[in-house]
């Protein structure tokens, strides 16, 4: 049996901090990750979609994971986004997250090529059965071409006591309400976490464990609040978040990929980080940044 940390509330997806040449802003990551953990989140996750994992070097998704694990040092639990479209290479970098002492692994399914159903569970039973960490899904359909869906989430999560869990980034909440009756009836410890952020009450409502939202990397207090605020059975606090965090996600709308204006958001926090993306990613523009300076500032007043 893998042993498992209990995963569960507000985990940012962290962007990956970076120099103008690609190399790593040690420095800039150390404090965003200090500047998370102090505002209460329950864990982090480096080299999602938002860490740009998708354009990065294998080596340069090492460092980052090498360097936020080791300055977290066991204050909250870890996930690293280790997947691919080729199986032995998500192996290899799911084996150095083990090595180094993450808590577990995140795997997007494979993209370009589209498998059949049973294709993409001999992918996913071949990492599981080398890769003895907790191994948590990543559900984007709309980047990745292919829906997990909850039947097949649960022939996986049956078949392997070391797949425990999965980030849920789709726009129908009854994708997400179904995976939780159909999942947590079988394996109640299976953990299952919205990615968009206004889905968040809606997960916890039905019985899910939290979200892994990106405005949580800049924003962390209204994810937080709201979660810390349901567990306590504060409702009227509960909705006031949830109303907050609607309004929040029209920061999505200013670019697309929404990573960019979450940089920029982090900085004007003042937490001293490079806002450099890799490319094809493109820095905000003066626009762009004027509309997400304007909205912050009228929808949060208290932090910006």
């Amino acid at each position: 049996m893998v042993e498992q940390v209990k995963f569960h509330g507000i985990i940012p997806p962290i962007p990956s901090v970076l120099y103008k040449d690609g190399t790593v802003d040690e420095e800039g990551q150390k404090n965003l990750i200090d500047f998370l953990i102090d505002a209460g989140v329950h864990g982090l996750f480096f080299t999602g979609s938002s860490g740009e994992f998708s354009q990065m070097y294998k080596e340069t998704r090492k460092k980052i994971a090498e360097v936020g694990i080791k300055h977290i040092n066991r204050r909250v639990p870890v996930l690293v986004g280790t997947g691919t479209p080729n199986t032995l290479e998500t192996i290899e970098l799911s084996q150095h997250a083990k090595e180094i002492g993450a808590d577990a692994v995140v795997l997007i399914n494979p993209y370009y090529w589209k498998l059949t159903e049973q294709g993409l569970f001999d992918h996913y039973s071949e990492i599981a059965s080398n890769v003895d960490l907790p191994i948590i899904l990543y559900n984007f359909p709309t980047l990745t071409g292919q829906d997990l869906t909850p039947d097949f989430v649960y022939k996986l999560a049956m078949s392997h006591e070391n797949i425990i869990g999965i980030k849920e980034t789709v726009e129908d909440v009854g994708h997400i309400r179904d995976m939780i009756y159909k999942l947590k009836k079988a394996r109640p410890e299976f953990v299952i976490f919205s990615g968009y952020d206004d889905h968040l009450l809606h997960n916890l409502a039905t019985g899910g464990d939290g979200a892994i939202p990106l405005t949580s990397s800049f924003l962390p207090e209204a994810s937080v609040g709201l979660y810390e605020a349901f567990q306590n059975k504060d409702y009227e606090e509960v909705f006031n978040w949830h109303h907050k965090l609607s309004q929040l996600i029209q920061l999505y709308q200013i670019d697309t990929p929404f990573v960019n204006v979450a940089k920029e958001a982090i900085k004007l926090r003042g937490v001293e980080i490079s806002t450099e993306l890799l490319p094809p990613l493109r820095s905000l523009n003066k626009e762009g940044q004027q509309e997400m300076t304007k909205k912050l500032k009228e929808f949060f007043p208290d932090f910006y």
